[in-house]
């Protein structure tokens, strides 16, 4: 089952970092890249593939620090994955 996610993206960071906003049911994803060349979108895959262990791909939002995330799991999955989660 896939669910699609909208994410707010916050660049530049020291460490990588997933949160969620239950108020507003988006995820926050801090990435150390800045937005040059794709390396933002690319860390920011490669480490939500790594933190859901599943799929996951950029849906729409390439250029963009709003985007909607495709993630290869249920919404009940991630929610509980996000909240055991000390990252």
């Amino acid at each position: 089952m896939e669910t699609i996610l909208k994410a707010k993206i916050l660049t530049g960071k020291k460490e990588f970092k997933v949160g969620f906003d239950k108020d507003n049911d988006f995820l926050i994803v801090q990435t150390t890249k800045r937005p040059e060349k794709g390396k933002a979108n690319t860390e920011i895959v490669k480490e939500l593939k790594r933190f859901f262990k599943s799929d996951v791909i950029i849906v729409s939002g390439l250029a963009s620090k709003e985007k909607k995330i495709a993630v290869d799991l249920s919404k009940e999955q991630i929610l509980r994955m996000l909240e055991n989660s000390t990252n």
